[in-house]
């Protein structure tokens, strides 16, 4: 509120100095000046919210006073009368044309209404130039003075603007992949932990399935509890189907869990398996490891499973399945996933069936 008062306060003084002095006649400056005056008024108060307005109403004073311009030149070598022509003509409220002009382009969405505008003040420029003899001179001073009290203020708003939304949308892009990447992660969490352990109570169900102490009705409930896994994981699979993003970059980070601890955690779960480590894990060992026990445990359910860890070489065989216990469903993602962090180290992966079973190997640089 302040500053609209201030802003009223500074336009009652320019366009008093445009017009008629009270000491002369208080009777011209009352006809003229004073509604010049509440005018500023208006213009104050729909400036905010509509500057394109402030501007439309201002036009009638405008630069079209060609006496005095921001510089003066001398154009006589191009037409022999033009001495002292002037360049940007400027009028008292010409600074506040221009703030207008430039928050117009700055605020309004839409550039039709300030074409309209611009043709109307051309028109009026052009008039005024052809009703003073249209001189080479004139013709220079009123096209500067529209450019500079209009146009290029109002480009200057627009491209602000442009650049203010290219930041946002810069804004935006830089929080969408951030979320994309979060999805990302927890659907690689989710598959390197949640579907492991659930291929890893299939085979603990399916342990129970063989045990020969059973009496027939625990058989089927270790049975039901095996299938109730796979569908688990089914449900998993598509969860992360949901929530992954291929475009995104593969994670190089593994779960905090070296190879020895996840052998270990298998081994418990009823799954034979040797492990044979030589010197310091590469980082995608656990990574492969996993994959494969995961793979041994839903399409090998029972066969028994070969670790082999050297510093540039990781690779997890097992054999055939036994027993008639059906594999689980395969996501499909895993040894895709798998196969892409490979590829970001530099390295190479072969995964396929063996005459005596299956084997998944990484070789390191």
């Amino acid at each position: 509120m302040v500053q609209d008062v201030l802003l009223w306060c500074l336009l009652s003084v320019a366009v008093s100095v445009m017009g008629p002095d009270p000491l002369d006649g208080v009777a011209d400056f009352g006809l003229v000046t004073v509604p010049r005056i509440v005018l500023m008024g208006v213009i104050v108060l729909v400036g905010r919210p509509w500057p394109l307005a402030a501007v439309a109403l201002l036009l009638p004073l405008g630069p079209w006073d060609f006496r005095d311009g921001f510089a003066t030149t001398d154009l006589a070598w191009l037409s022999p009368p033009s001495t002292g022509v002037k360049i940007f003509p400027l009028v008292p409220v010409s600074p506040f044309v221009i703030w207008y002009a430039y928050l117009s382009g700055r605020r309004l969405p839409r550039v039709w209404p300030a074409l309209a505008l611009a043709v109307v003040a051309t028109a009026i420029g052009v008039g005024l130039a052809l009703s003073r003899g249209g001189t080479l001179a004139l013709w220079v001073t009123m096209t500067s003075g529209l450019v500079g009290t209009y146009a290029v203020p109002y480009l200057l708003g627009l491209l602000r603007r442009r650049l203010l939304q290219q930041r946002e949308q810069a804004r935006r892009s830089t929080a969408e992949q951030a979320r994309l990447r979060e999805r990302a992660r927890i659907a690689r969490h989710m598959h390197d932990s949640l579907g492991h352990d659930l291929a890893l109570i299939a085979v603990r169900a399916a342990g129970l399935e063989m045990s020969p102490s059973l009496d027939p009705a625990q058989v089927k409930a270790a049975g039901e509890l095996r299938m109730a896994a796979a569908d688990a994981t089914e449900r998993l699979r598509q969860i992360i189907g949901v929530l992954r993003d291929d475009a995104d970059a593969a994670p190089l980070a593994p779960v905090h869990e070296d190879v020895t601890a996840l052998v270990e955690r298998a081994r418990d779960s009823g799954m034979r398996i040797d492990l044979d480590v030589t010197g310091p894990a590469p980082g995608l060992a656990h990574a492969v490891v996993q994959e494969g026990l995961t793979n041994a445990a839903k399409h090998a359910p029972g066969a028994p499973v070969t670790v082999e860890v050297t510093p540039n070489r990781v690779t997890v065989r097992n054999g055939p399945a036994t027993g008639s216990r059906p594999p689980l469903p395969s996501g499909g993602l895993g040894l895709a996933g798998l196969r892409e962090r490979v590829r970001l180290a530099d390295g190479t992966l072969t995964a396929g069936p063996t005459p005596t079973g299956w084997t998944l190997t990484i070789t390191l640089p």
